[in-house]
């Protein structure tokens, strides 16, 4: 194997070749490439699932948990959902040059602020062979070129799904080194990447704690990232019974694996059912850890201090009593990831405050936390989910994939 640093300069002088003409390219051209590597994967998908159903082979002889085999698992419903996003993302405005302000100084000049894109984009994922394709099209349609380093477990998929997208996209004139996979699953190539500056302008890693903690504390790259996802749902005491044990069933248990997923709920002491609603959710086979006041409420195990700073991505869940807005705003600051936190209320003024005091990337209102996805915003899919507080937040789709620049047009004024 060539060596881990001369491949990623090798990989990134072509990708950086190819962002200059990706940023050149018309909106119709970059839409014709997406909407080829949607129909590619497509006609490809027999190759893609067998490739998939080699790698989950691999994976479950490896022993990997239920959460991280359900990440992997490519079907035909998932595959034509992947290629559906793409499709959409091409059809999504393009953000490449969209005026963001416009000022005119006293002097006459002209000063406007237009989207550009941000260059090369590494991706270091596990996992989720969809991630392939849903970071790849963002890159392309923001006029990024990407560099893709995806996951041991997924290494067939990601190939399958890699080839059958540049497919598409050298075919609709888009060049084909737009999005490249690194051939080898290596860890050297991770250092690599995280140190490429100059050749890679952003890391965006997707994938468990231990790969998002190391790109974070090895980067000498800007990071996009989530650390954890420890979501919470407050359930107040106005809350509508059924909407509450609707949407915090949803919320942890409709795909337990997904970082949008329910952790910890929060029940009001004043809310008149709060055994009903444990009940329902261990009910739909969940393993509820309470503390002790829910513990005298039904028979639950008991909680450890840990639990409130886990995140399971698993059929688990904690769940606490506390008192009113003010107690669950304590607690999720304790103990939250600034990732997604919910409220369950019919009292408006209480919903307002929570999310207006709430410090999280997305805060809602009565609805599931699983809403926490890009396709889910109208954003056709997300390269990941940031909880920093610069450049992006949330949800990171094409406007999160670009930056700006400042185009100034005089008559010939000078400062003197």
């Amino acid at each position: 194997m060539q060596n881990p640093t001369d491949l990623i300069a090798t990989m990134g002088a072509r990708a950086r070749l190819a962002a200059a003409a990706l940023a050149a390219l018309p909106t119709g051209t970059k839409r014709a490439g997406l909407c080829a590597a949607s129909a590619a994967i497509r006609a490809q998908s027999a190759a893609i699932l067998a490739a998939n159903a080699e790698d989950m082979e691999r994976a479950t002889a490896a022993g990997l948990s239920g959460a991280l085999l359900d990440r992997l698992r490519l079907d035909e419903v998932r595959l034509a959902s992947v290629a559906d996003s793409i499709a959409a993302v091409a059809a999504l405005d393009d953000p490449v040059g969209a005026t963001i302000d416009t000022r005119e100084r006293p002097n006459g000049l002209t000063l406007t602020r237009v989207r550009v894109p941000i260059g090369v984009i590494g991706i270091i994922f596990e996992s989720r062979p969809n991630v392939t394709a849903d970071a790849a099209a963002l890159c392309v349609m923001s006029g990024n070129a990407a560099i893709l380093r995806g996951g041991s477990e997924a290494r067939a998929s990601n190939r399958a799904l890699h080839a059958a997208f540049a497919d598409g996209l050298a075919a609709a004139g888009v060049p084909r080194d737009a999005v490249q996979l690194v051939p080898t699953t290596d860890r050297a190539v991770v250092g690599a990447m995280l140190t490429a500056a100059g050749l890679i302008d952003l890391i965006v890693p997707r994938g468990g704690k231990s790969l998002v903690a190391r790109v974070q504390a090895d980067a000498r790259v800007p990071v996009l990232a989530h650390l954890d996802g420890i979501n919470h749902i407050f359930v107040h005491a106005s809350a509508d019974p059924a909407m509450a044990a609707a949407v915090v069933v949803d919320a942890k248990m409709r795909r337990t694996g997904v970082c949008g997923a329910m952790e910890t709920l929060l029940i009001d002491r004043a809310y008149p059912h709060a055994a009903t609603l444990v009940e329902a959710l261990a009910a739909a086979g969940c393993d509820v850890r309470g503390d002790d006041a829910v513990q005298r409420l039904t028979s639950v195990a008991p909680a450890t201090a840990a639990d409130w700073d886990t995140e399971y991505l698993d059929a688990i869940a904690s769940v606490a009593l506390v008192d009113g807005l003010d107690g669950a705003i304590d607690h999720i600051a304790a103990h939250g990831s600034h990732h997604t936190d919910a409220i369950v209320a019919a009292d408006a003024g209480v919903a307002e405050q929570f999310l207006a005091r709430v410090d999280s990337a997305i805060v809602l209102w009565n609805a599931s936390t699983q809403f926490a996805d890009g396709g889910e915003f109208g954003m056709g899919a997300e390269i990941g989910i940031a909880t920093g507080r610069l450049h992006a937040r949330g949800p990171v789709a094409l406007e999160g994939l670009t930056t700006y620049k400042w185009v100034g047009r005089g008559t010939g004024q000078v400062r003197g």
